[in-house]
């Protein structure tokens, strides 16, 4: 789409870097360089002040990727689209069968409710919870990781969604401040949702989480 639209050498377009490296390499193929922009802590996608932010006269587009089943802010990220003369593309997420996002989304509620000592995910907008994504604050200590690695070992499954920030990737290594999405990618983790999962699945998941005694707190 990048090339069809005539974006290439001297082009710049507007990506987030908490997400797939694709979408970078999309960019780079295309002969545009990618530049990296913040993301919404609440959708974690981009977030449309940090695109103004981050947009020149050489920005030529701004790739918007839909995450976990959240979408992105896209009436403003089109009206900044149309201020700049950008061209604004969407990547989004395959389509689940309604039955499917009902039964995530009861799961989801579930959760919300039971879960302690973590921040569940805001269920706003339509939220189909591709992936129930949940915060595990730090302080100061991998607190992310020490929870994940105990939840395996109870049998639960769970993943760090975005192990690195594309900036930082050798590749695509920027010096650039996106203070949002480097604290997503320490804190975040996803818990299993899946519209195969029983009730006393569910229940394992709550118990083994709140167990763990929430957030750990801070030394004095």
């Amino acid at each position: 789409m990048l090339r069809a639209a005539g974006i290439g050498v001297g082009d710049e377009v507007v990506v987030p870097a908490f997400g797939n490296i694709e979408v970078a390499q999309a960019v780079t193929l295309a002969g545009a360089l990618p530049v990296f922009a913040d993301i919404d802590p609440v959708t974690y996608c981009l977030a449309p002040d940090s695109v103004e932010a981050a947009t020149t006269s050489r920005t030529a587009a701004v790739v918007v990727v839909h995450r976990f089943g959240r979408r992105a802010d896209i009436g403003r990220l089109h009206a900044l689209g149309q201020r700049h003369g950008l061209l604004v593309l969407e990547q989004g997420e395959s389509e689940a069968p309604y039955d499917e996002i009902a039964q995530r989304r009861q799961r989801a509620a579930f959760l919300d409710a039971k879960l302690k000592g973590v921040r569940t995910p805001d269920g706003g907008d339509g939220h189909t919870y591709q992936q129930y994504v949940v915060r595990v604050p730090g302080n100061g200590r991998p607190d992310r990781d020490a929870f994940a690695r105990a939840l395996r070992a109870k049998g639960i499954e769970c993943r760090v969604p975005v192990k690195t920030p594309v900036h930082r990737l050798p590749e695509f290594r920027r010096c650039v401040s996106l203070p949002e999405t480097e604290l997503a990618a320490d804190e975040t983790l996803t818990l299993p949702v899946d519209a195969a999962l029983t009730k006393r699945e569910m229940q394992r998941t709550v118990s083994a989480a709140n167990a763990l005694g929430g957030l750990l707190q801070p030394a004095f």
